[in-house]
């Protein structure tokens, strides 16, 4: 490698090579990758979301703990945040406090099917939801950024009629001949 020049190495002394601006794209690539979201913008809201909760939380902390107004908004931020899966328990508001972009990723509709065993990998799950085979009580959900909250956690299913279905009920022995004259 040749000699810098004086101009050249003036520069490079300002510019550190080994500490990088924003150390949070490997981080966030990880998340993406492992939930394979495929629009960077629905993790981009995600974060924006618990960044909006944490300083509502934070703020609500600055009032003083037996204020009227205190009680009733904790109760219905946590209230909100458990119905939609994204804290474990509506106990304090340390949990709103430490609610993270991830919490929001694993309550994506993909996420749902590999935890249901309805799917091997997230990745497939993405497919089979873009393919219209997956529907969440008696709607037909296409956008794998499809956010599924407790009370419809249940309701996730393979909708009437599709190939998977199909699939499934022949492996189970259920397969009824109606059925195939109706598909």
């Amino acid at each position: 490698m040749r000699q810098l020049k004086h101009h050249e190495k003036a520069l490079l002394r300002k510019v550190n090579l080994y500490s990088w601006k924003n150390d949070s794209n490997i981080r966030v690539a990880k998340i993406l990758r492992t939930y394979y979201i495929q629009n960077r913008e629905d993790y981009i809201a995600y974060d924006r979301i618990c960044g909006h909760v944490t300083s509502l939380a934070s703020k609500l902390k600055t009032l003083e703990k037996d204020d009227a107004f205190r009680l009733e908004m904790t109760k219905q931020l946590l209230k909100k945040l458990y119905d939609n899966g994204v804290i474990d328990s509506a106990t304090s508001l340390e949990k709103a406090e430490r609610i993270s972009a991830s919490a929001f990723c694993r309550r994506r509709l993909p996420v749902i099917m590999v935890r249901h065993q309805m799917s091997a990998t997230v990745r497939s799950a993405t497919e089979l939801v873009e393919t219209g085979q997956v529907r969440v009580g008696p709607n037909v959900v296409t956008d794998p950024a499809f956010l599924v909250g407790r009370a419809m956690e249940d309701f996730v299913t393979w909708v009437d009629g599709g190939k998977v279905k199909r699939a499934v009920a022949k492996y189970n022995g259920k397969l009824d001949d109606f059925e195939l004259l109706q598909g």
